[in-house]
């Protein structure tokens, strides 16, 4: 079997079951310290403007993270360092792609790990030189791989993300030149069967109803255009303060969905555009009950945090296969047998444009979408 990427960099550096003790036998000393180097690590951090607004949205974040880098820091002392650790650690780079923290911050950010660990076996191994060099090292060793993981992992999305640009590039002049064609041979059709529809009898049911499915099938076509012509254009956005309640419950009502909105009822508004905020949750809603099906539910939570307002949409379906979740939000990516795979790819461009973000979220049984938003200034 060929060697993984992490065993590769693990018997480049000489990583081996000796280093593996040695930070074992760290772990002890070091962990009544994780918190104070927390501490340490976010303050010089916050001393970097765009690392700082990378990285934060309020002081409740920055507990978060802390509290975040002291497992991270009691995992990186006693392992297992195996691919379980190393698919851990590697969504760590991924993350810093997703928020467009530069790689320089990552080294300086090690650095001040480094130094902090190095300064702890110094003072706990004044007694045994050959001991605290083989700490040392060790410690040396696991921080090289983890750097080594998250730059490669950092690459790796960078690329895809920049090969998505691409195609999304190449695929809006593609829309941009047959939307507007299709546009009007659509509009002549649509002229013809207004004309038709007054000079077709009335008697004949059968005319009627074919002039009638003709005209839903026209209204299909354009729609999809417009999906397609607003995906690839900066639409305007006309912000205001939203009651995101009142915007869920148009979307609702649109599609004649009932749903329960008692988590709405407290919720801090957010500033946005609240026509395009009713377009994310008709496809949000209208892809939740599909996937239910006749018989399924679609469930609506919300929340609020210092810095956003957090709507999570649910269903109970089958969910999404995993072998899709990396493309799910990309123009013309569709589990759906009917679908052309527009509706989500329209909901990340609408809440990105509003500095906020969508995720989907696997759970036992059926999906969870959720759209974070930033929260109004008062």
């Amino acid at each position: 079997m060929p060697e993984t990427i992490f065993e590769e960099v693990k018997r480049y550096v000489g990583f081996d079951a000796t280093d593996e003790a040695a930070l074992r036998a760290l772990h002890p000393l070091a962990r009544d310290h994780f918190a104070r180097i927390s501490e340490v690590f976010y303050q010089r951090i916050l001393q970097h403007e765009d690392a700082r607004k990378a990285l934060f949205e309020g002081e409740s974040m920055v507990g978060r993270l802390r509290h975040s880098l002291v497992l991270w820091m009691d995992k990186l002392l006693t392992g297992p360092w195996d691919e379980t650790y190393y698919e851990l650690r590697a969504r760590i780079g991924r993350k810093h792609v997703d928020i467009a923290l530069p790689q320089h911050y990552m080294f300086g950010a090690m650095n001040v790990l480094r130094q902090e660990f190095n300064a702890l076996i110094d003072d706990a191994f004044l007694s045994g030189t050959v001991e605290r060099r083989g700490v040392r090292l060790a410690v040396g060793k696991i921080l090289d791989l983890e750097m080594a993981i998250m730059l490669h992992t950092y690459r790796e999305d960078l690329l895809s993300q920049q090969a998505r640009s691409e195609r999304l590039a190449t695929f809006g002049q593609l829309v941009g030149s047959i939307g507007h064609e299709l546009r009007n041979p659509l509009g002549v059709m649509e002229s013809s069967l207004y004309i038709l529809r007054g000079r077709i009898d009335a008697g004949d049911p059968r005319a009627q109803k074919h002039v009638g499915r003709i005209g839903e099938q026209l209204g299909i076509a354009n729609t999809i255009i417009s999906d397609l012509l607003d995906m690839i254009r900066d639409k305007p956005l006309h912000a205001e303060r939203v009651q995101l309640r009142e915007v869920v419950e148009a979307a609702a009502l649109q599609l004649h969905l009932p749903i329960g909105l008692e988590s709405f009822a407290q919720l801090p508004e957010v500033s946005g555009d609240a026509s395009q905020l009713r377009q994310v949750f008709v496809n949000l809603l209208q892809n939740a009950r599909e996937a239910g099906g006749p018989l399924g539910t679609v469930r609506l939570d919300a929340a609020a945090g210092s810095a956003q307002v957090e709507v999570g949409v649910s269903d109970d379906g089958p969910g999404v296969d995993a072998s899709v979740r990396a493309r799910l939000f990309e123009p013309l990516v569709t589990t759906r047998q009917k679908g052309i795979g527009l509706g989500l790819a329209l909901v990340k461009r609408i809440v990105e444009r509003h500095g906020g973000t969508v995720a989907y979220e696997p759970r036992g049984k059926g999906a969870r979408f959720v759209v974070r938003l930033p929260r109004s200034v008062p």
